[in-house]
Parts: structure tokens; sequence; C-alpha cells
């Protein structure tokens, strides 16, 4: 096997690592972990948290947080009434709501893929769904503009799907921008070509490199992958680009945020120039905008983006001292109140939400920890575990705020402030999807 190059280890597992680009924790990635699950021990909370709140102002009241005269918050880009939706009218607005033209069965799909979709319980499309699939259907390169949870990848796989249906010959590039979110879609795949004879390669950081060359010299369909573990690839001369007729960017503009821009060209520029092309975006943002005019062939653009921040989601703020050890006691009992059935909680940084998380362990709270310093295998079992309800609370970094697509969480509490208000409009995202109502809190502190 050929040397792996320097520009190959510069990338190397950046996917697997994106929240060192919101936090000042700039260490390498090892492969440490802690077995907490959610057992527990013994309390170390003890009294005081919420039974003395009014002394700190409450939620969404008393004295101001740690703001400039602007009203943005040290540390961070965020004003501190983005993190209220009480307090701002725009959000109470119901906004226009996109009619659904299409359901699945009117869509010109193979009766094969019908068949799954329905097995799926797959009715009606979402708004992104019902605007891209036909226009995917026609081979039309497709720009999507929505927010996470909306459906995006339904909307591209499909079509993909059904055009291998009749070219066995076709194959797909998927990007996405961290390990968590190549799984999920490949799990997705898995359920929309189940019987079908498609196969997928999943191409991530954590993962055994040598067992991926192998599959991948095997006959497939899809490859699914980081940007960075792609490149790895590349540079082994083990995937060949310009075996690729179709290409999908989920998640564009954080590919972008956590510094792929180069490697996203350079794949691009590698694939035929007869392709088609899905690019799934929550912004269009400058680079991203030159992605399109570079890479893409008269693409049709569908927005279904009405809002940043999804009308089913109550936003309030909790304000605390400035005292970590009464923060975590308040956290934790805010956790034993009803209502807080399955929550995420997110710090900035591995070595902070790794601290949450054993001081909930400790304190009889079933929680886990994702971040970058876990391996893949105990990122993937402990999200399992959260989806399952074998723990109620997950604590992580903004690498799982991204893509991800989790059932039912009821809260997400945002126990650090992010650095930016993309990054918070993507933590809370985690939760009132699919039309369920959900809340989320802001620790905020003077």
């Amino acid at each position: 096997m050929q040397k792996q190059s320097n520009f190959s280890r510069d990338r190397r597992d950046r996917s697997g690592q994106s929240e060192r680009h919101h936090s000042g924790d700039r260490q390498g990635h090892s492969q440490g972990s802690h077995s907490g699950g959610g057992q527990g021990g013994h309390s170390q909370g003890g009294g005081g948290g919420f039974g003395r709140r009014r002394r700190f102002g409450g939620r969404s009241g008393g004295g101001r947080g740690p703001m400039k005269k602007s009203g943005r918050m040290i540390g961070t880009t965020i004003k501190v009434d983005q993190l209220i939706n009480k307090v701002n009218d725009e959000a109470f607005i119901k906004p226009t709501e996109h009619v659904i033209e299409h359901q699945f069965i009117d869509f010109p799909l193979d009766p094969r893929l019908q068949n799954n979709i329905k097995q799926k319980g797959y009715i009606s499309p979402t708004p992104i769904q019902d605007q891209s699939i036909p226009v995917g259907l026609t081979g039309r390169d497709v720009i999507g503009i929505a927010n996470t949870g909306t459906g995006k990848t339904a909307a591209f796989l499909i079509p993909i799907i059904n055009k291998m249906l009749s070219d066995r010959s076709q194959k797909a590039l998927i990007m996405a921008p961290t390990r968590e979110l190549a799984v999920q879609i490949g799990d997705e795949l898995k359920e929309f070509a189940r019987g079908l004879n498609l196969h997928a390669v999943l191409c991530i950081g954590g993962s055994d490199i040598r067992r991926q060359a192998q599959l991948i010299r095997s006959p497939f369909n899809f490859i699914i992958g980081t940007p960075g573990r792609l490149i790895d690839l590349y540079d082994r001369r083990l995937l060949h680009l310009d075996r690729f007729q179709n290409v999908v960017l989920d998640e564009a503009d954080r590919m972008v945020d956590m510094g792929f821009i180069n490697d996203m060209k350079l794949i691009l520029g590698k694939l035929p120039a007869a392709r088609q092309s899905f690019f799934y975006t929550a912004t269009l943002e400058p680079k991203v905008e030159d992605l399109i005019r570079k890479f893409m062939n008269s693409p049709v653009k569908v927005s279904v983006k009405v809002r940043d921040t999804s009308a089913n989601i109550e936003q309030d703020i909790i304000r605390v001292p400035n005292d970590k050890n009464i923060k975590m006691q308040i956290l934790i009992e805010l956790l034993s109140k009803p209502g807080f059935d399955k929550v995420l909680v997110f710090g900035r940084t591995k070595f902070g939400v790794e601290k949450i998380s054993r001081a909930l362990v400790a304190a009889t709270v079933r929680a886990d920890s994702i971040h970058g310093d876990k391996s893949q295998n105990y990122r993937q079992r402990a999200l399992q575990k959260f989806k399952k309800g074998e723990v109620r609370v997950l604590c992580a970094t903004d690498v799982a705020a991204r893509g991800l697509d989790i059932n039912g969480v009821s809260h997400v509490i945002n126990f650090d402030i992010p650095a930016t208000y993309d990054d918070y409009v993507h933590r809370i995202g985690r939760t009132g999807r699919a039309d369920r109502k959900g809340i989320a809190l802001t620790f905020v502190t003077p």
C-alpha cells in the first residue's frame, strides 16, 4: 500500500473533531473514554440550585447577563435576546407554509423503491422532499436550502436510488461534515435500499482505513464519507473519483465552517463533468455560493427555510452564578424535574463535556457523552443508548449539533453558551423536530 502523504495526514480525521473549531481545546485525537453509562454512585449535588433560584434572577429574569454595551455576551457573538423567543414577536408570526403538492405514491419511482418507502410509513413528503424529489428525478442539479430535521436525506437518496435501479453502473459520492451524520445517512440508505442489491461503503475517520480500502475494492454503489477520510483514500490511490456520476454535499455550509473548503474543491474538481449534483445547506454563505458557481450545472434552487429556529421550540434562559459547582447543582436539580425525559446537554470543550457527564453519573443521572476524544465505536454506542432510552442525558460538544436525527429529544440545555448564533441554531435544532414541541434552555452567567 502506498505511503500516506503529508497532505493526507494533515487532514486525517478532522471530521471527528469539529468541536476544536469552537473551543480552545486543541489536543490531539485520543481514544480515551470512561465507561459511565449512567449507573451512578451517590449524589454530590446536595442542596441549593433551584431551591435558591430567585437569588440568581430566575429563568429569563433578574440581573443582566455577561453583556457588552452592544448587548452581546462576552466570548460569543450572540445577543441574549436571541436565546429567548418570547421576547421576539417575529418568532410568533406563523411562517408561510409550503403547500404539499405530492404524495410519495405520486412520484414516478420504481415499484420496489415505492414499497420500501411505504414500509417506512412515509405517505406525505416534507416540504424539502416535495420540492426536491421531482427535480432530482429529472436529472437536474439541486440546491436545497433548509434547516436540519426537514427530511433532506430522503430528498437526495430517493432520486439517486431510483436512477440506480434503472442503471446499475451509476455510483454516488455523499460527503457529510461529521462521522455521526455520515453514519446516519448510511442507516437511512439501508432502509430505502432494502432488498435492492445496492451496496454502500462508509468512509469516516475513527474507523479502520484498511477495512474501508478493502470494501471500496469490491463492487459498490455509494460511498458515504467525511472529506478528510475521502482525501486520505484518494491520496493512497484507492478512491477513484472519476467513477462517480452523482455527488451530494450534505450540510455544505458546515463543512465550509469546519475548514474543509479546499478538500471539497479538490474532490469536486476530480469528479466527471457530466454528473448530477445535490448540494444541501442551511445558509448560502459566499464560499458555498462559490462552490455552486464552479461545480454545479444550471442548478434548480429549492428553499423551504422560513426562519432560523423552529416555531416548535420554546427558547429561554436560566441565569446562574459564575460558580461551576453551583452551576452543576442547578443542572442536576433541573434534570430531576418532570418532563426532562430525553435531554441533550451541550458544552464548548471536550474536557468540559466529559466533566459534566461524570458529575451527572455521580449524581445517579443516567448520562453519557460524545466528543472528539471518544473513539468512533464509543460514540456510536453512546448515541444508540440515548436513542433507545438506556441513558436519559447525552452530553456533547458541537460535533453532535449538526445533522443528527434523534427522535423525541424533550430538551436541549446549553450548559455553555455557543460561540456563534449559527452554532446555537444547530444545537437547539435537535429538539422540536417532526412537528413535536421542544424546549431549549441556555445557562447565562454574570
